[in-house]
């Protein structure tokens, strides 16, 4: 089934990147290879659009593997980028700025602030390129089923354009305003997911410490107005105590920090627990860890 489209009616589709695939799709290239973008690559490539890919540790065996940023911005149309934080899309854009241009697009994924989106947009658009923030929610279960949902802040021609590409990897694409807005509601959700686990682990905690097992509490849990998706998502690895990264318990702290120095987040109690929760598990050793792993940290596991 083809993911759903976005209703862009009213827009006017500008043109095409000048590198396309044989499909006649832009080509895209992939800098960063990490538990998402690494998937993202393998979708692309199975669709016939990767151009190149790259990452900042070395990994040949990637498919279209190139050994530069810039020689995977000048092979692609469209240049997604998925990377941990602001310094290294500075870092990675640094690079590239030579061989952006006009017919050129940058799709940053990372989750970032929306100050630096700001500055990046307006780096990229000094080239003659073109920018869309489009931060993601999904981890990598979703990821591979291709059921990641994109927030995209920019133009809403470019939104049309990018829509054939983005369907490729996402089940769902959300129009949310400017790029600096994207920005923000990413870091929201995440601060949302933040405390969410950390209310689940407390609770689960709690019925353990008075003797009541998996089956009942999960079981009671579904049937709670509080059940949701994180929820659903998280009960087979707290089950099996299985801290393989969905997503990381560094990559979450990073991204509670750029919340907390955004505008207008001067009083979160529940984000302040939440960072401290996440800032104990990081210095013992947890950084890489599912960030479901914060259940550990309770009664002094």
């Amino acid at each position: 089934m083809n993911p759903p489209s976005l209703n862009s009616s009213t827009a006017s589709v500008a043109a095409a990147p000048k590198f396309v695939s044989t499909g006649g799709l832009p080509q895209v290239g992939v800098l960063g290879l990490g538990i998402i973008g690494s998937i993202w690559a393998r979708h692309y490539a199975a669709a016939g659009v990767l151009a190149g890919t790259w990452n900042r540790s070395p990994q040949p065996d990637a498919p279209a593997w190139l050994d530069t940023p810039e020689a995977v911005a000048a092979a692609a149309g469209i240049v997604h980028i998925v990377v941990a934080d602001p310094a290294a899309v500075r870092a990675l854009l640094a690079r590239i700025m030579p061989v952006l241009g006009p017919g050129k697009i940058v799709v940053q994924s990372s989750t970032i602030d929306p100050a630096s989106s700001e500055e990046f947009r307006v780096s990229v658009a000094a080239s003659g390129a073109r920018y869309m923030e489009a931060p993601f929610t999904g981890s990598k279960p979703a990821a591979e089923r291709r059921e990641i949902v994109f927030y995209l802040g920019g133009d809403a021609a470019l939104i049309a354009t990018l829509e054939p590409i983005l369907a490729l990897i996402s089940g769902t694409r959300l129009c949310i305003g400017d790029n600096r807005q994207a920005a923000t509601l990413k870091l929201a959700m995440n601060l949302n997911i933040a405390v969410q686990m950390q209310g689940l682990a407390e609770a689960r905690t709690l019925a353990a410490a008075a003797g009541i097992g998996d089956d009942v509490f999960y079981g009671a849990l579904a049937k709670n107005v509080s059940y949701s998706g994180l929820v659903k998502l998280k009960e087979p690895k707290l089950r099996a105590g299985d801290f393989a990264p969905q997503f990381s318990v560094k990559h979450l702290h990073k991204d509670l920090r750029l919340a907390a120095a955004a505008a207008g987040c001067t009083e979160l109690p529940a984000m302040d627990a939440a960072r401290q929760q996440l800032k104990i598990a990081e210095s013992r050793g947890l950084g890489n860890s599912d960030f479901s792993v914060m259940i550990t940290l309770l009664n002094g596991a």
